[in-house]
């Protein structure tokens, strides 16, 4: 399925006006994920792509969200823009996949240098006995790379989710939401709104 021309571009322009703002990171979003134990966990993380297939992001397989999302391949995405003349929030559900490996050497590429040392470095959530052994790994990576280009690391990977639904929530005063939802049904979006 691909994502209907108008909800993308209403996401757009949401996305361009809180760019526009005084927001440090109009990309953040809360990633949430379940395991097979069902229970559920929730983090910010950075939009690196969007278009008409989905909403990317970058982690380490290793990772804790990496092992939930390989257990249960379903994740939902919150942004919420408070500083937009009318704070807004958009919502996603959906399927989880891989990017495909040359679209994450390229993201990867375009890191920075010392970024990339530290995805070499860095186990992500694992456990970490002191700040001293982390610094220690950051040198040695910093070392095994010296004078050349450093490669995405094993397992450090993009993540794409694909959505069935898509949901634009708008502040109203007294807490009279206005809410768009779009969702994926009988092979086409289907838009209706939804009680405050």
């Amino acid at each position: 399925m691909r994502i209907d021309d108008d909800i993308l571009a209403t996401f757009g322009a949401l996305l361009a006006a809180a760019r526009a703002t005084c927001d440090p990171e109009p990309t953040a979003m809360t990633l949430a994920s379940v395991g097979t134990d069902g229970r559920v966990s929730a983090r910010q993380v950075l939009l690196k792509a969007h278009d008409a297939v989905g909403f990317v992001f970058y982690t380490h397989a290793g990772s804790h969200k990496g092992h939930q999302l390989a257990e249960h391949p379903r994740a939902a995405l919150n942004f919420y823009w408070r500083h937009l003349a009318t704070p807004s929030q958009v919502r996603i559900e959906g399927d989880v996949e891989f990017v495909d490996a040359a679209e994450a050497d390229a993201y990867f590429a375009s890191r920075p240098r010392e970024s990339q040392i530290g995805a070499w470095a860095s186990d992500q959530s694992q456990t970490l006995s002191s700040r001293i052994e982390f610094d220690g790994r950051m040198d040695r990576y910093a070392g095994q790379f010296e004078g050349s280009a450093v490669p995405r690391p094993p397992g450090w990977r993009g993540y794409r989710v694909r959505p069935d639904l898509i949901e634009f929530w708008y502040a109203g005063e007294n807490r009279l939401h206005r809410r768009d939802c779009h969702a994926w049904h009988d092979g086409r979006w289907q838009h209706r709104l939804l009680f405050p």
